[in-house]
């Protein structure tokens, strides 16, 4: 039992090195900075609408 214990624990170890690896690769950098901007691009919409709104 013991040995089994060992293995998932080295085998979750190394799935988090990969999760960690893939997270901070340069290949996915630039889809990650726009994921992290979407919620400031409706700023601009929605203080149209706003605007908008006002006007009525």
């Amino acid at each position: 039992m013991t040995v089994v214990r060992s293995v998932f624990t080295v085998l979750m170890f190394v799935i988090f090195i990969g999760i960690v690896w893939w997270a901070w690769s340069r290949h996915n950098r630039k889809r990650f900075d726009d994921a992290a901007s979407l919620p400031f691009a409706d700023e601009d919409t929605a203080r149209r609408t706003v605007e908008q709104e006002d006007r009525r």
